[in-house]
């Protein structure tokens, strides 16, 4: 039984971050697009769904997976976060250097675009404060780290639903919504264990 159920819930997660990847390929606006856009636009569909596994691996919530392991998971999960966005907009910028400029400068006419540019500033951030973990301290490291992550997934969400693409709607919007619960459940549940955990500390 719990074998069956460990089976069901990856399942789960590989439909919900699969299905939309696998809709896309089918798009009609595929045949009207150039190998490297496509490979930028598919990097950031990827991203959106690895955007669902962080707070998942983060929070414990996969089963099979040691707190260890999950750990482990998510930081190299989190590394291959940043590759594709990072491939996401070399390929936007390799096809159109005008748009990305006005989409970094915050004065692209598309009302998608300043949503991704904050998430991606703010997931580059993330990396970066990452190094400085040890000298911030865990309880600061969470703090950046959480706040940083809404960020994140406030604007790739929003970002995601504005631009009408080669994602099919229904499983996209799917996949946003998972992102946002999965997002705001390890940050409830993080907030509860630092706060239970003060008056423990503060007794000793």
């Amino acid at each position: 039984m719990r074998l069956a159920r460990v089976a069901l819930i990856w399942a789960a997660l590989v439909a919900a971050i699969g299905v939309p990847v696998a809709l896309a390929a089918t798009s009609d606006l595929l045949a009207y697009r150039g190998p490297v856009y496509i490979l930028a636009g598919f990097a950031g569909i990827i991203a959106l769904g690895l955007a669902l596994a962080q707070p998942l691996l983060a929070g414990g919530y996969l089963p099979g997976l040691s707190a260890y392991r999950g750990r482990r998971i998510h930081h190299w999960t989190g590394a291959a976060l940043v590759v594709a966005v990072v491939i996401h907009v070399a390929g936007l910028w390799i096809t159109s250097p005008p748009d990305m400029i006005d989409a970094l400068t915050f004065t692209s006419p598309t009302p998608f675009s300043p949503f991704g540019v904050i998430a991606m500033w703010a997931i580059f951030a993330v990396a970066l404060v990452a190094l400085f973990r040890q000298r911030l301290g865990l309880r600061r490291w969470r703090l950046v780290h959480m706040s940083l992550a809404m960020v994140i997934v406030g604007g790739a969400v929003v970002h995601a639903m504005l631009i009408e693409g080669t994602m099919e709607t229904l499983s996209k919007a799917a996949l946003c919504a998972l992102v946002l619960v999965a997002a705001i459940k390890v940050t409830v549940d993080v907030v509860g264990r630092m706060r239970a955990a003060r008056p423990l500390r503060s007794s000793q």
